[in-house]
């Protein structure tokens, strides 16, 4: 094929096709023949809004950044792959060389090149070109649909292993149950964690995450009629408790809580039911401005973290957990859609159900060339 058909977002509420010119690689580069995307809410929060924070639309961008692919074509210095491998693509280039780079903390790095960020564009086209380092080879039992699921799963490992530390035996308790916080749980199976705990405001995903990964629900309890957020999740935190007999310290404590929800009241609500010297990650994002009780912070000596996309070995520990069996991705995935369908599976992932009332978790949209 010499044409390269691309999924562009020009405004908010307006997406249509376009033929793109086809990347030409450098030396460390790879060109990949993209075949599965999954559907990421940063994707739809782009189409629907024009913006993510700071990261504003002002140009017609390609969308997708959860992609795998089969190489097309390879740089000259490039010797660890060929033509026709299957690969799972890590969608940020960095610079190499500034202090996070250096550091190991790459995802901080000021001139990441991140796929369906403004101004770059993603990779839902025929082609997409990358570093070559950030194209991992797919093991044979590994399929391409799993390889594409390998970015928000990046996002678990980054989250649970590399900033929340999670080990054997430990606890865990995750807020929000959408494809990144079943990913999270997952990965704390995988580890061995010997509680997870789902929270969510949906029993009907509480109960997909308890036949998933997760140990034990919670469903909220409703807030009250002028009762202020701080209030409710105080409440809430101690009703948590008592249901599911958490204490502050010992073997009944939560040792990592997850918020993959960005909820306020989820964030207030797991604040009070870590356990002292816990430790907290934010991986969802809601409103940046929320309130949050730093006598708590203070006084347990909570570890609370930011989580931002994945970093080293991220990718790697991820494709290692699905090919050893330890994870299974294929569950996750309830929509398939071909590529000329983008608008309908935007559509499906933003309602949260496809037209037949089937409920999303993860919507995978075909390359030009996949088939189904």
């Amino acid at each position: 094929m010499s044409d390269n058909p691309s999924f562009v977002l020009r405004g908010i509420e307006d997406v249509v096709y376009e033929q793109r010119p086809i990347p030409e690689v450098k030396e460390n580069e790879v060109l990949v023949s993209v075949k599965k995307t999954g559907i990421c809410g940063s994707d739809v929060h782009y189409l629907v809004h024009g913006r993510i924070g700071d990261f504003v639309v002002e140009a017609p961008m390609v969308l997708g950044h959860e992609s795998s692919g089969l190489i097309a074509k390879v740089g000259s210095n490039v010797k660890h792959l060929k033509v026709g491998d299957r690969v799972a693509m890590e969608p940020g280039a960095t610079c190499r060389v500034c202090e996070s780079c250096k550091a190991g903390r790459y995802e901080l790095c000021p001139d990441i090149v991140f796929a369906a960020t403004p101004p770059y564009d993603g990779t839902l086209g025929r082609y997409y070109r990358l570093p070559a380092d950030l194209a991992y080879p797919l093991p044979e039992n590994v399929s391409l649909e799993d390889g594409a699921m390998m970015e928000p799963l990046a996002v678990g490992v980054h989250s649970v292993s590399n900033l929340g530390g999670l080990r054997a035996s430990q606890t865990i308790a995750v807020f929000g149950c959408g494809p990144v916080g079943l990913l999270c749980m997952a990965v704390a199976k995988a580890i061995g964690a010997s509680r997870i705990v789902a929270v969510d405001i949906v029993p009907a995903r509480l109960e997909f995450a308890k036949s998933y990964a997760a140990t034990e629900t919670y469903l909220p309890v409703k807030p009250e009629d002028g009762e202020s957020k701080i209030d409710y999740s105080r409440r809430n935190a101690e009703n948590m408790k008592k249901v599911l007999g958490i204490a502050d310290r010992g073997t009944t404590s939560i040792d990592l809580v997850i918020d993959a929800s960005g909820a306020e009241v989820s964030i207030q609500t797991g604040f009070y039911i870590v356990k002292a010297g816990g430790t907290f990650v934010q991986v969802g994002m809601g409103n940046p401005n929320v309130t949050l009780n730093l006598g708590l912070l203070m006084t347990k000596e909570l570890n609370y973290k930011g989580s931002f996309r994945y970093g080293p070995g991220d990718y790697p520990l991820a494709i290692s957990l699905v090919a050893n069996g330890k994870i299974d991705l294929k569950p996750l995935v309830t929509h398939r859609f071909n590529f000329n369908d983008a608008i309908t599976a935007f559509k499906a992932t933003r309602n949260g159900k496809s037209d037949d009332g089937k409920g999303v978790i993860k919507v995978i949209i075909n390359g030009p060339d996949a088939e189904n």
